[in-house]
């Protein structure tokens, strides 16, 4: 990669699992009232929904993670917290004007095999007894290697589930012990070669680049276990290092971690050797091999990204469940409140326990759409009236510079990202983003750019 860009470029940005991206929505929750209004437009739109379910326990704090979580050795939590999730999800079917068709559902977390195959089973046929579920879905949980046993696996592959991601983070006892993740490599190979003998079809393998006292070495290493193990997808993530808002992250010294080339060069290698062996880059961060439905739908364009990450579907209506999880209605953003006592007692009190979110503008939803498509493909495309938007056409000019430094090409009504412009998406994406350019952050809100 050319040094002096990566110098230039590698800047706070956001990574636009949404936009507008948090930060910027508006001050407090919308009323119910016009949620639960969007909701039904979105659903009268189309009864396809997604579905996210947070479950936020851990038994132990891996102190890179930047996820929502509760550390807790105390597995009496479970049902009470299943029984406020039940609970609503019958919120969300009392409102809605007609049944649910699932077309997804990602359990995430947190640690979800936290939870006993029993409990997980009593959550799900909770959802699935007042929904439809569609005959071309995904169903998707995220494994703690160490925690998912044989009976977490036949569980949820009787419930339908055929999909999983298995936290890996790394292949090196040394790293896993630093960022406290008490797994290891047979770990790892003992729940792939469980699942593949059940029959799940896609299996995801999350690696992070960047961790403390990683090397080129480790990263060929991890890259050598993936040749053998052939996971259907990786994510290989950037490590996000923001100590000011998660201080487990003090548990080491930044002086322990690669930054700018040194760490490019750890994704660089990474990327390499994948499509050395057959794998392809797929949108931001993401690899699958030619027979993933993430790799197809990169291909005939139908690929998606929202707050659970790329998906080969689209929905107009994501609905969350859980504490800090995101619904979306295209139109609308609504977040549960973060803890869990308070996201259980709103529910008992029989109110959405939102805590924030955002109306979309007009301006916002143009835009999103522009992002979204650089993220899923790389390009966009727009009209001539669309450039009415005057949001759109600021964003355009603030591109030039990207344009003379070879990271896009813009054409009449046309953008696309090159090849040398992919490390820097998220750059492009932000050179659009005018609720950012309207109000630049103070102080330390986003991690790294590249």
């Amino acid at each position: 990669m050319d040094t002096p860009l990566l110098q230039k470029y590698d800047v706070p940005a956001p990574r636009y699992t949404s936009y507008p991206t948090v930060p910027y929505w508006q001050t407090g929750p919308p009323d119910e009232e016009v949620w639960v209004k969007k909701i039904q437009t979105a659903f009268e739109a189309s009864p396809m929904v997604s579905l996210y379910i947070h479950l936020p326990y851990c038994e132990r704090l891996c102190t890179y993670c930047g996820c929502n979580k509760r550390i807790t050795r105390n597995h009496q939590v479970e049902e009470p917290y299943i029984a406020s999730v039940l609970k609503e999800w019958q919120m969300y079917l009392d409102v809605l004007p007609g049944k649910p068709m699932l077309r997804e559902i990602h359990l995430g977390g947190g640690t979800p095999t936290f939870f006993s195959p029993a409990h997980l089973e009593q959550l799900l046929t909770g959802i699935f007894d007042k929904a439809d579920v569609v005959p071309e879905h995904e169903f998707g949980f995220e494994a703690h290697p160490a925690s998912t046993s044989p009976e977490h696996l036949e569980t949820l592959h009787r419930l339908g589930f055929r999909r999983l991601s298995i936290g890996v983070q790394d292949f090196d006892n040394d790293i896993l012990r630093i960022i406290n993740r008490l797994q290891t490599c047979e770990d790892v190979e003992r729940v792939t070669q469980q699942a593949r003998a059940l029959g799940y079809t896609s299996l995801n393998y999350d690696l992070i680049f960047g961790l403390p006292l990683q090397t080129t070495q480790h990263i060929v290493t991890n890259m050598e276990k993936i040749s053998q193990l052939r996971p259907d997808r990786l994510a290989f993530y950037s490590y996000a290092h923001v100590p000011w808002i998660k201080p487990s992250q003090r548990a080491y010294s930044e002086a322990d971690l690669p930054t700018g080339q040194e760490k490019r060069a750890l994704y660089e290698t990474g990327r390499h050797l994948l499509e050395a062996t057959g794998y392809r880059e797929i949108g931001l961060d993401h690899f699958a091999l030619p027979t993933d439905s993430l790799r197809r739908a990169m291909d005939d364009g139908s690929l998606h990204r929202n707050f659970m990450g790329y998906t080969p579907h689209y929905t107009r209506l994501s609905i969350a469940l859980g504490a800090s999880s995101i619904s979306d209605s295209w139109d609308a953003f609504v977040q549960n409140e973060k803890e869990i006592g308070p996201y259980r007692q709103r529910i008992a009190e029989g109110h959405f326990p939102i805590s924030k979110g955002h109306l979309l503008t007009t301006e916002d939803q143009v835009l999103r759409q522009h992002i979204l498509n650089l993220m899923c493909r790389f390009e966009t495309s727009w009209e001539p009236a669309d450039l009415q938007c005057v949001a759109l056409y600021e964003g355009l000019e603030r591109l030039a510079e990207l344009q003379d430094d070879g990271l896009i090409e813009i054409k009449p009504f046309h953008l696309k990202v090159t090849e040398a412009g992919r490390p820097f998406l998220r750059n492009i994406c932000m050179a659009l983003d005018a609720r950012y350019w309207q109000k630049q952050p103070q102080g330390s809100l986003f991690s790294q750019a590249v």
